[in-house]
């Protein structure tokens, strides 16, 4: 009877890594290429007997990313009383403006074009450790953006550095419909991922720098759920909302 439940649990230990490692969702800038793994019919199938398997699972984690979307929100709104950076629509339209010109930079293949929607840092990072080291293997990401589907605020931390609420952050999930494929520049041959469009889901977390919101990292939608059990970290005069600037 032990053996039966310890082969069990190995079982459902090698369905969950399936599910959530072998199939990341991370198109594009940050350099993992959507996999194609669940697209085809038996793929599919796959899928379907996963997700039945693991449905208190995905409960759970939609229950605690439901919740941190909402309390996140609210806070936000708190935090929009003593500064427009924080109001969710003004928010929102930075994040949708940010995807879109990361995308498009991506593309092109010179991150540097989305040096005004990025830190420093980290579009640097992306230019020399994917798209410079593709070019090299003579590989090409195609990579093409719908539209986007659904953006959830997932984590809030409040900083005030410098004053004006620098290096305050804020975690986003971001659905949208893409295309993503990495082939040979020279024949066009697809070496990872495959064409047509499908629903990727990435998490995107955004830093307040000189006076703007800046993507500072991309990560994969199994991360989510880190963010999600996160507490907000407020100011001090949370109650109020009243800080001085």
């Amino acid at each position: 009877m032990n053996k039966l439940f310890q082969v069990l649990l190995i079982g459902m230990w090698v369905l969950f890594t399936l599910l959530i490692f072998i199939e990341p969702a991370l198109a594009g800038p940050g350099g993992k290429i959507a996999s194609a793994m669940f697209r085809s019919f038996w793929g599919k199938v796959l899928l379907a007997v996963l997700t039945v398997i693991l449905l208190p699972f995905i409960f759970y984690a939609g229950i605690k990313e439901y919740l941190a979307e909402r309390r996140t929100l609210k806070d936000l709104h708190g935090l929009a009383k003593i500064s427009g950076h924080f109001d969710w629509a003004y928010l929102r339209d930075r994040i949708v403006e940010c995807f879109y010109q990361v995308h498009d930079a991506w593309r092109r293949e010179d991150m540097s074009e989305a040096s005004e929607w990025m830190t420093d840092w980290y579009w640097r990072n992306q230019q020399i450790v994917f798209l410079d080291q593709w070019a090299r293997e003579g590989l090409v990401n195609h990579c093409q953006v719908k539209n986007i589907i659904a953006i959830k605020p997932l984590f809030l931390a409040y900083r005030n550095k410098s004053g004006e609420h620098d290096e305050s952050r804020i975690a986003v999930s971001v659905t949208a419909e893409m295309e993503d494929y990495l082939a040979r520049r020279d024949t066009g041959e697809i070496t990872e991922g495959q064409k047509g469009f499908a629903e990727v889901e990435t998490v995107w977390s955004f830093v307040l720098k000189n006076d703007k919101w800046r993507v500072v990292n991309i990560e994969e939608s199994n991360m989510s759920l880190s963010y999600a059990k996160l507490a907000n970290e407020l100011p001090a005069h949370t109650n109020s909302y009243e800080l001085k600037r």
